[in-house]
């Protein structure tokens, strides 16, 4: 080989010609790894996306998302914040520099004895964990999609009671916040679902959902992730903020007061967490907050075995084994295949009467040092109003009042029942009497809740564990008023 020559090589599967030390041609190639090559070529790719491929696939939603945005604020009540509708990034940013954050990184770090930094990021962690990146198309195409096939094709689904005339005359700028009773999983659904004409919800969510895929998933559908038994300072300031700049910002929420499923069907006394955010956080002028209560009830709850077991053991935690999930799915998947499905009876839901927290303060002033307990009893109570009286939970009350009562009987006291709290304008089912009983008792019976005879209606052991938690959900509406019994 002559000085100055490049020399053929075939090395790792790339040909290149390799320059002496002598020569000065810089247009011959160079030997390379196959490795470093591709490496130069991915290298390549990502510089030449990011620089000028990303930003326009980037623009190109942005502004597909906006016109969809746009669409749907023309047929919304509540249009979509801009608070909602920021880059998850940004809002990210916006929480970890806000003042009072700022001031619980710095208590945190001398608290503890660490550096600043140190606690920032901390603090940047749990905003990172509990901030939502919202997707108006995720919600309203695919969510939305989701939620109306999940609640018509497992429920007959009703509203019970629905003070139209209240809600109209809502101050359209003001902080809607759904205040509800929690009785299963299925609330998220079946709530979203009554409410995608009004506009789209922000949940509070507990551990559960912090599982992926959902967890993205979940994220995209607008809701954030909260500790319940976090205990830590610099976590609930972090919280509170996110809380209070979403209330301030109008963002429509809902929230459980209760902080959990009611593991024995009781409507449970109110937790003051979330809410002494939202209440803390309200001065006169700012932008009103008005709570809307809601009363949730099941013919079936889906996960009421497990609840019930929860709450014989004592112990909070019921995540299912995989197996049994598998199955109940299986079971329910095949039911449905060979036509054996009939649904699990109905949901309903009651919206009660609002409370504007301007007037509530206004006309309680004694509450005015420490006024969140006032304002959750006074909710919770409205939501036990608006708890709809369904056919599971009244007849699993006169069975657990009355025991061997016999088929007739039965219907004679279901029809007393409700005549006695028609008087009391309580939200009812809608149908009759005679059908709710035959209805029910075919359904107790195929879970082996009872065994009916032409003589009486006979619990079983397992219907002792079942009926009181689906009589419980009622329980509240008798305690004032007179039913006729039979005995």
């Amino acid at each position: 080989m002559k000085p100055g020559q490049g020399a053929a090589v075939q090395h790792g599967g790339i040909y290149a010609r390799a320059q002496t030390c002598h020569g000065h041609d810089m247009t011959h190639p160079v030997i390379l790894p196959l490795w470093a090559f591709v490496l130069i070529v991915l290298f390549a790719a990502v510089t030449f996306a990011s620089h000028f491929l990303f930003p326009s696939v980037r623009w190109f939603f942005r502004k597909r998302a906006e016109r969809v945005i746009a669409r749907l604020n023309k047929r919304l009540a509540r249009p979509i914040e801009p608070f909602k509708l920021a880059r998850r990034y940004d809002m990210i940013q916006r929480l970890i520099y806000d003042p009072e954050v700022t001031q619980a990184i710095v208590d945190h770090a001398r608290a503890n004895d660490v550096p600043e930094n140190v606690a920032f990021e901390k603090a940047k962690s749990y905003a990172r964990e509990i901030v939502p990146g919202f997707s108006a198309t995720a919600y309203f195409s695919f969510g939305m999609r989701l939620a109306r096939f999940l609640s018509n094709t497992l429920y007959r689904v009703r509203i019970a009671t629905f003070p139209r005339q209240e809600l109209e005359k809502l101050d359209p700028q003001a902080t809607i916040i759904f205040v509800m009773n929690h009785r299963s999983n299925m609330d998220y659904v079946l709530v979203t679902y009554l409410v995608s004409r009004a506009g789209a919800l922000s949940y509070a969510v507990g551990e559960w959902a912090r599982v992926w895929p959902l967890s993205g998933l979940i994220r995209m559908l607008g809701a954030y992730f909260i500790r319940r038994r976090s205990r830590g300072d610099l976590y609930r300031r972090v919280l509170a903020r996110y809380v209070q700049m979403a209330t301030d910002g109008g963002v429509t929420q809902a929230m459980f007061p209760e902080g959990s499923l009611s593991l024995n069907g009781e409507v449970k006394a109110p937790k003051l967490g979330l809410l002494s955010y939202i209440v803390s956080n309200y001065k006169p002028g700012k932008r009103d907050v008005i709570f809307v209560p809601v009363g949730l009830n099941y013919d079936r709850v889906l996960e009421d075995q497990f609840l019930i077991n929860a709450d014989k053991r004592g112990v909070r935690r019921f995540r299912p084994p995989a197996m049994t999930v598998v199955r109940g799915v299986s079971a329910h998947l095949w039911s449905r295949l060979t036509g054996g499905f009939d649904g699990f009876g109905t949901a309903s839901v009651g919206f009660g009467q609002p409370l504007e927290l301007s007037l509530f303060l206004r006309d309680h002033p004694e509450v005015a040092s420490d006024p969140t307990e006032a304002v959750a009893l006074e909710l919770m109570s409205r939501v036990r109003e608006v708890v709809p009286v369904l056919a599971s939970p009244l007849i699993a009350r006169l069975l657990l009042q009355n025991p061997g009562l016999t088929p007739d009987t039965l219907l004679k006291e279901t029809t007393a029942c409700l005549d006695a709290l028609h008087s009391r304008q309580m939200p009812l089912p809608q149908r009759s009497p005679a059908t709710l009983v035959d209805d029910t008792l075919s359904r107790f019976a195929e879970r082996g809740l009872i065994k009916v005879t032409a003589d009486a209606v006979n619990i079983t052991d397992r219907g002792q564990d079942v009926l009181p938690y689906y009589a419980n959900s009622i329980a509240h509406h008798f305690e004032k008023a007179e039913i006729p019994s039979s005995n």
